[in-house]
């Protein structure tokens, strides 16, 4: 089975992607453009300019995932996943701006205004880039399984929720765990 998770910068993607493979004894398919802005030592921003200019970078980018999924029994945390794998069932994670805003300045070190800034720019930049490459409105979630607040729930909160949710839509037999 292939579980695909996504939201907006800060929104608990990971947190929640890899705290779920954790319980079904899955592989997080994880790779990030933050990583690869790293590699070349740009800024995460700068990197996300780059690949505004240069569609190939998506588009090899997200090849590596649909590739690093096809393996089976994962969750796939990024931000097209639900819309570039074949995902048996597909997750939206939610929360507030300014709620992923305080949790990126906590993470990064970045003050709140800096913080909330950043985010509102890196969710401008992807939605428009997704919306020109691939006509994907990130903000479109009907084809979602579940959405899922992290600022109303905890990681093993929403772990326990997917799961309820997973077994309602017959995909986790009916011994799987307590919860």
């Amino acid at each position: 089975m292939i579980i695909a998770v996504s939201g907006l910068s800060g929104s608990g993607k990971n947190t929640f992607g890899k705290a779920l493979a954790e319980e079904l004894g899955y592989h997080v398919v994880c790779p990030t453009f933050k990583d690869l802005a790293e590699k070349e030592g740009v800024s995460l921003l700068e990197f996300q300019k780059k690949a505004g200019k240069m569609p190939e970078i998506d588009r090899k980018f997200d090849e590596m995932l649909k590739e690093k999924a096809s393996e089976g029994e994962c969750v796939v945390t990024t931000w097209l996943g639900p819309w570039m794998v074949d995902a048996d069932f597909r997750v939206w994670v939610d929360a507030p701006q300014e709620v992923r805003a305080k949790r990126l300045a906590e993470r990064d070190g970045f003050s709140f205004e800096d913080a909330l800034e950043h985010i509102k720019q890196r969710d401008a930049d992807n939605r428009a880039r997704y919306l020109k490459l691939y006509n994907i409105d990130i903000m479109e979630h009907g084809k979602f399984d579940l959405e899922i607040s992290s600022e109303e729930n905890r990681p093993e909160e929403m772990v326990k929720i997917a799961i309820r949710a997973l077994k309602e839509k017959g995909l986790l037999g009916e011994i799987y765990g307590s919860n």
